[in-house]
């Protein structure tokens, strides 16, 4: 039986640890997670945020990830959205999911990441 998402892994160029840290710890403001040593030898960096874990592991023939992507839920949309567009990251809002305010950005090497907010009474 299935229990629960342990995290989601996306795919980094070797050699990007420095910006996915700096986006994702200095800009998103996740918690940078130890690997494992035998783990940390591939490269990478791990993030987190309560439940939350993203892992950033490197590829060396890499392709962002653009139709699949993790979804965030994030508490004030509109603060989080300021706070990328200030760190000149572009947002791209989209009003597709009833229930939901939401909007996609990328990260350093491209990888689309959907973040979202129900709206009071939507799950």
């Amino acid at each position: 039986m299935i229990t629960a998402l342990d995290h989601v892994q996306l795919s980094a160029p070797p050699g990007s640890e420095d910006a996915l840290r700096a986006f994702y710890a200095g800009v998103l403001g996740l918690t940078e997670l130890p690997k494992p040593p035998a783990l940390a030898a591939r490269g990478g960096c791990w993030f987190g945020s309560g439940p939350v874990q993203l892992h950033l592991g490197v590829e060396a023939d890499f392709r962002p990830a653009r139709k699949a992507h993790p979804g965030l839920r994030v508490t004030a949309i509109d603060a989080f959205a300021t706070r990328l567009t200030t760190h000149a990251i572009p947002v791209t809002w989209d009003d597709n999911l009833p229930g939901h305010r939401r909007f996609y950005a990328d990260d350093p090497v491209g990888n689309r990441l959907e973040f979202l907010e129900s709206v009071t009474g939507s799950p």
